[in-house]
């Protein structure tokens, strides 16, 4: 029976420790994904809501109203119920819904239209 070296041992052991470190880092990493969704509440009044992937609500992250040609028209932070309204700009513009480094989202003007009349999401039922 070949003997096995003890420094190759802890090797192999090393490998496999570092090895499930980074999948369960990994995994973690894709468990709070930030989610935005914009609606219209009428034709001049925009509603967003953020969250995690998993469903968290993320109060107080950071969401901005860019233009497409580059400035930044609004800025604001999303409340209690992970919700921030603003009004239409009249600029053509996106979404940036952003949680932290690497952790953004945008969502593009065509995206935002008025919520299906046959399932309005709660978070769009309340001012």
């Amino acid at each position: 029976m070949r003997s096995i070296d003890p420094k190759q041992k802890k090797m192999h052991w090393v490998t496999g420790l570092v090895m499930s470190l980074t999948t369960l880092g990994a995994f973690n990493a894709h468990a709070h994904e930030p989610v935005a969704r914009c609606f219209l509440l009428d034709e001049t009044t925009v509603r967003c809501r953020g969250a995690s992937n998993d469903g968290d609500e993320m109060p107080g992250s950071r969401m901005q109203v860019i233009a497409v040609d580059g400035p930044t028209l609004l800025e604001g932070k999303l409340g209690k119920d992970s919700t921030w309204t603003f009004k239409k700009p009249a600029k053509n513009f996106y979404v940036l819904f952003d949680t932290g480094p690497g952790l953004q989202i945008t969502v593009e003007q065509d995206e935002i239209t008025s919520p299906p009349r046959e399932r309005i999401p709660l978070w769009m039922k309340y001012p």
